[in-house]
């Protein structure tokens, strides 16, 4: 197995494992994200926060990990963009970081005690700071670093084009949806929201397994490859 093979093999478990850790967790937070003030106080069970968090450090690293396997070998095709996509993964995971400190201050406070209303008030606030982060990570940066990955993919064939199709359609809906979330149109976790997430989830989930069990195919001729060398199409042939 050459060391492309292994580089995409690893972006493509990078990005199924991003995927995977990114359903549980906000239902492991759901105590504290739908009752804060309630649940810093005591009422409910606190056995999932802990874990939720840990899934979403998980979450974030691994959200990472998927551009800096790919960006050797992207850069050639698209430099300003590679170095987009890894600066953007980063940001989201940066933004779930903080979502994940903000919850566990909440936990904090409630294993500590102290006044209600101070608690309750407190509590509110980290939970709004918890969901701004999961607003503009997951939501606006997902959307910047699909644009990123995906047009560099499409242009040079590196897969299948209807995969980065996903993520070229897909981007901007997560940008209206996470706009009018912004404004006040509907609520991020809710059914219109979860429809303008399907396509970037579609894309996310399609490309990791492409690059896991295919890797990326050697470009055509005439893709737009942009500083490809004919000379070394075989360093991304499949091992």
């Amino acid at each position: 197995m050459d060391r492309n093979r292994k580089l995409t093999l690893a972006a493509g478990l990078f990005y199924i494992g991003t995927f995977v850790f990114s359903i549980p967790a906000l239902g492991l937070y759901s105590g504290v994200l739908d009752d804060p003030g309630g649940w810093v106080l005591g009422a409910g069970t606190d056995d999932g926060v802990l874990w939720g968090g840990l899934i979403e450090i998980l979450t974030g690293l691994t959200g990472i990990g998927t551009a800096l396997a790919v960006y050797p070998i992207i850069k050639r095709y698209g430099p300003a963009r590679a170095l987009g996509f890894v600066a953007s993964r980063t940001l989201e995971a940066a933004m779930i970081f903080a979502g994940v400190l903000a919850v566990l201050t909440v936990y904090t406070l409630r294993q500590n005690g102290g006044d209600p209303m101070t608690l309750t008030t407190t509590a509110d606030a980290f939970v709004a700071f918890k969901d701004w982060t999961f607003l503009l990570g997951p939501g606006l940066a997902a959307s910047i670093n699909a644009l990123c990955f995906a047009t560099v993919l499409r242009s040079s064939r590196l897969v299948p084009r209807w995969i980065p199709t996903l993520g070229v359609i897909g981007a901007p809906l997560l940008v209206i949806s996470s706009t009018s979330t912004l404004f006040g149109g509907w609520e991020q976790v809710s059914s219109t929201g979860l429809l303008m997430a399907l396509p970037i989830a579609a894309w996310e989930m399609s490309v990791g397994v492409y690059m896991t069990f295919k890797g990326f195919r050697t470009p055509p001729a005439d893709a737009d490859t942009g500083a490809f060398v004919p000379s070394e199409p075989a360093a991304l042939a499949h091992a």
